[in-house]
């Protein structure tokens, strides 16, 4: 099942896509799989939302995929254990969304594959954590790389207003084991890698972060992103193509104060 926000009538509304048609959603996502109501029309017609609403944290994971680790810093080495920080909520933006530039000689797009947690996770094994999720989505980690090197840490770099882009739904249904990721800038593809080369997968990253933090309904995971990151400008349009999932695209501009 799909879950998504839209507007309809000037109002947040949580909807089930199926094929391209937007159905209105009965129940709470976190309470059972939602009923779907009546047809609102094409999903792509209305104005989207993130697909999470309010989420007290999102969780992100650096170097999860080998061949990124040393792709912009050759002397990284692989991490023996996930390297965890955080982003603001506020910095979420929906599918569509336009992505602002700040100035900045070098903002790059990652390309991830998301976890929307169901129900609150506390110190959960790994055997039992997909238990916990409601579904993946698809994530641009959006970088300041020269903030991110200036900083020695990565909450500035990562954190500014539209550098968090979900969407444009919630996937309930599927094995994120071993899904294709891609990305793409102006229709060429950068990325191009399976989930299945995460140095920690997700059943993985949903119990060690879980064991440090109690992960609650809502909120988001991003697990990292594979080799091929690179630099945006304004009037790029970037896509995260996710198999099973669908794709997150977003046009990339400039904010006011960008030089």
């Amino acid at each position: 099942m799909r879950l998504a926000r839209i507007i309809v009538d000037g109002r947040p509304t949580p909807v089930v896509v199926e094929g391209d048609i937007a159905y209105e959603a009965i129940g709470d996502w976190f309470a059972g799989a939602p009923r779907r109501g009546r047809e609102l029309g094409p999903f792509e017609s209305f104005a989207v939302l993130p697909p999470v609403e309010r989420p007290s944290k999102i969780v992100a994971v650096g170097l999860n995929y080998a061949a990124h680790v040393t792709e912009n810093d050759p002397t990284r080495k692989i991490p023996d254990e996930p390297v965890v920080f955080l982003k603001p909520p506020s910095a979420l933006l929906s599918h569509g969304g336009t992505i602002l530039l700040p100035p900045g000689n070098r903002i790059d797009y990652e390309a991830e594959l998301c976890i929307v947690i169901g129900r609150r996770a506390y110190r959960v094994g790994e055997t039992e954590a997909l238990d916990y999720v409601l579904g993946y989505t698809c994530g641009n980690d959006v970088s300041h790389r020269d903030q991110q090197y200036k900083d020695g840490q990565w909450v500035r770099g990562k954190g500014y207003d539209t550098f968090c882009p979900l969407g444009p739904w919630i996937e309930t249904e599927v094995d994120p084991s071993d899904l294709a990721i891609v990305s793409r800038l102006n229709g060429e593809v950068r990325q191009n890698a399976r989930t299945s080369q995460m140095l920690f997968p997700p059943a993985f990253l949903i119990a060690f972060i879980s064991n440090v933090m109690t992960l609650e309904p809502g909120d988001v995971i991003m697990t990292g992103t594979p080799y091929g990151v690179g630099p945006m400008e304004p009037g790029d349009v970037v896509e995260v193509e996710i198999e099973g999932i669908g794709v997150l695209r977003n046009p990339v501009g400039a904010r006011a104060d960008r030089c």
